[in-house]
């Protein structure tokens, strides 16, 4: 039986027999749920375990499980409307697309959106020896350094070719890490420059933050820094933010004279950089560029990398590094925000990250990688002609997808989820008016096979 469903259906039978049992009634042994029902210890331990976190039932050790007394319910509010008045406005529609990402779909639907490894990637065995590890280290369950373990600041101090430890925060992920560089660096009213299209995250932020969005148009070689001049010149702006290696949604990369130029735009205009590194350990072939960092000789480039997308969604760990005054102010917003991250799980990702599992598994995801890219971009050409992919990615998760004119990529999103197949409309990832309509479309958390069928289901929508 698949384990899913000898959960559910051994949740359902307990269920029943709780309803039905009074107060301090003995359920039944392991032993006797094994046999009674076919399944594993393991999920019986599963299936009690949630139990007993909704207060169900009471594990008592070396007696049994006990059905528990119903928790006491509290008076419900009888009328919510005044919350409307107080909390003023509406949650900005960009955020709420954003937030529709990180919603698990039906499970007969196929995911072809999101932005983490599905669970046939991620090396659970290796980081589970390594959190084993750190945990019996002594000292690990105390407080950890607001700045993080030096360990951890050395690692990604070494991975920016830009920083010294000194300069390293360590983050509970890298969307934190956008969060406080992005408020920290700029006060409300501000302009900040974005590209267009890209992550909608920093379009959330900034508008919560109440800065004032410059967009900058982007292409296959990254932001338009000739277009980014104009920005300049025309506005006051603190920051620009961007992603230089496989940009989400575009797979785009700054090429080399346009990194020279935002580097040398910085200096002369007197602005920080926010370099997102989400994707250095999602190549799938071929020289990578440096970091922006590492080319930086004035402390323009504040600089960000998390490892959750490439190891997995559960270890949120990022580095934030900046220089001089900046890195100051950074420090003092993450000790109001992010306080300390825990100690056990800086230890596990270093001890991972410096064993040879690390490289196994990056070599691991590349080779993946390519061939989940490789497999939908032949289902797409085969089965749907008239979207046009007109960049190949050398890394990340996404390709993007224009769709034949006259089309409405929201609603071919929504179309397609009815479908059985869950896509991004392109129209989140801009921060200005959409040039046309498109999709992303995200292969690093699908197989192959489900790749080509979800390529089939959006056929039969289009």
């Amino acid at each position: 039986m698949h384990d899913d469903n000898s959960r559910a259906l051994l949740a359902s039978a307990l269920g029943e027999l709780i309803s039905a049992s009074p107060v301090g009634t003995r359920l039944p042994s392991v032993r006797e749920l094994q046999q009674r029902y076919q399944v594993s210890p393991l999920t019986v331990q599963h299936v009690v375990r949630d139990l007993a976190a909704k207060g169900l039932v009471t594990v008592r050790p070396g007696s049994g499980t006990f059905v528990a007394a119903a928790p006491p319910r509290g008076p419900r509010p009888a009328d919510l409307a005044w919350q409307h008045a107080a909390l003023g406005g509406r949650t900005p529609q960009d955020m709420t697309r954003h937030l529709a990402l990180l919603e698990a779909p039906h499970p007969d639907t196929i995911r072809m959106s999101g932005g983490y490894l599905d669970d046939s990637l991620i090396p659970e065995k290796a980081l589970v020896a390594s959190m084993t590890r750190a945990m019996r280290r002594t000292g690990v369950w105390g407080r950890a350094p607001v700045e993080g373990t030096a360990a951890a600041r050395q690692w990604f101090a070494r991975q920016s070719g830009g920083f010294d430890p000194a300069e390293v925060l360590i983050t509970s992920g890298g969307q934190i890490a956008l969060s406080i560089a992005i408020r920290a660096l700029t006060r409300p009213g501000d302009a900040i420059v974005l590209e267009t299209p890209t992550y909608p995250g920093y379009t959330a932020i900034a508008r919560g933050h109440g800065l004032d969005i410059h967009p900058v148009p982007t292409d296959r070689d990254g932001l338009r820094t000739d277009l980014l001049e104009d920005v300049l010149r025309a506005r006051v702006a603190r920051l620009v933010v961007v992603q230089p290696l496989y940009a989400n949604p575009t797979g785009g990369v700054l090429a080399p004279d346009r990194r020279r130029e935002l580097l040398d735009l910085a200096r002369r205009h007197g602005v920080f950089v926010l370099e997102d590194d989400y994707a250095r350990d999602l190549s799938i072939g071929g020289a990578q560029p440096p970091t922006l960092a590492s080319q930086d000789q004035h402390g323009h480039v504040v600089y960000v990398r998390s490892i959750t997308k490439p190891v997995a969604p559960a270890v949120r760990l990022a580095a934030l590094a900046a220089r001089g005054p900046a890195l100051a102010r950074l420090r003092a917003a993450k000790t109001l925000e992010d306080f300390y991250v825990s100690g056990p799980l800086q230890e596990a990702a270093v001890d991972f990250l410096s064993s040879p599992a690390w490289q196994r598994h990056r070599r691991t995801v590349s080779r993946e990688l390519g061939l989940r890219r490789d497999g939908l971009l032949a289902a797409l050409r085969s089965r749907l002609p008239g979207v046009e992919v007109a960049h190949v990615p050398a890394g990340g998760m996404h390709l993007w997808a224009r769709l034949p004119e006259g089309y409405d990529d929201a609603d071919v999103a929504a179309r397609a989820l009815a479908a059985g197949v869950m896509v991004s409309a392109g129209s989140t990832w801009f921060t200005a008016e959409p040039e046309g309509a498109y999709l992303r479309l995200t292969y690093g958390e699908t197989p192959v096979a489900q790749l080509v069928e979800g390529a089939r289901r959006l056929a039969s929508v289009l």
